[in-house]
């Protein structure tokens, strides 16, 4: 990848993390003294990312400006105002702003505390377009902070993904960041709709593989889980 680009999912409206959403969007809400958002671009300016580009549909123009202030020069806004598209059909919309070459997509609230090396950074080096259409970044289920889901998906020894078996827990949940091709995009559907539908094709092609999160996943979802993972943070700061 000749210059790392990098999507920042940001449009959602973040209707669990009520009632702090009612007025400032999700991405732009503070943990551990900083907007989620900022979490995000800190760990993916740690990755080398030269370029952005961030969709924006519920209070399109703070999260708009907050951007700009952010990395101005190098951001590029793929607007959603009139339409929210989900994250498949978000991603779709800002293909031609992302370039030919593989890019990192990343959910604008994905928060995680480092381990001994740079998760995105592994990513990017995992990444072999031979093999895959996609990597995603997967948190282990047991050790994620806030989060009391049934995981996702199922990892092979040579980092092939499978999705969770019916009525079990998976061991890993999707840590909200991966590489994608533009390739996992051909032949998608217009309009809204879930990245899961193409992780899901990609896994039926066997083209999806999966990284696993080397540190601890903080689950923001809800504002009980903003203390549970300043708790966290903090702790590892310690």
């Amino acid at each position: 990848m000749s210059e790392l680009v990098a999507m920042v999912l940001a449009a959602g409206r973040g209707s669990r993390m009520r009632p702090l959403s009612a007025m400032a969007p999700k991405p732009l809400i503070e943990v551990a003294g900083q907007a989620l958002i900022d979490h995000v671009f800190d760990r993916l300016e740690g990755a080398g990312v030269a370029r952005f580009v961030v969709n924006v549909h519920y209070l399109p123009d703070l999260i708009e400006v907050h951007v700009r202030r952010r990395v101005d020069g190098r951001v590029t806004i793929s607007d959603e105002r009139t339409h929210l598209l989900e994250t498949g059909g978000g991603i779709v919309k800002a293909l031609p702003l992302l370039g030919e070459e593989p890019f990192l997509v990343a959910n604008s609230d994905t928060f995680w505390i480092e381990g001994a090396s740079n998760n995105l950074a592994r990513l990017v080096e995992a990444f072999d377009p031979a093999r895959m259409d996609g990597i995603v970044l997967c948190a282990p289920t047991v050790d994620a902070v806030g989060y009391d889901g049934r995981g996702d998906f199922e990892l092979t020894t040579g980092g092939q993904v499978s999705r969770r078996v019916e009525r079990t827990i998976a061991p890993f949940v999707y840590a909200g960041c991966a590489v994608l091709s533009p390739a996992a995009f051909r032949d998608a559907p217009e309009g809204r709709f879930s990245l899961n539908v193409v992780f899901d094709r990609m896994i039926a092609e066997r083209r999806l593989y999966g990284l696993r999160l080397d540190g601890i996943w903080l689950h923001v979802g809800t504002p009980e889980a903003i203390g549970l993972a300043e708790k966290a943070y903090r702790a590892s700061a310690a």
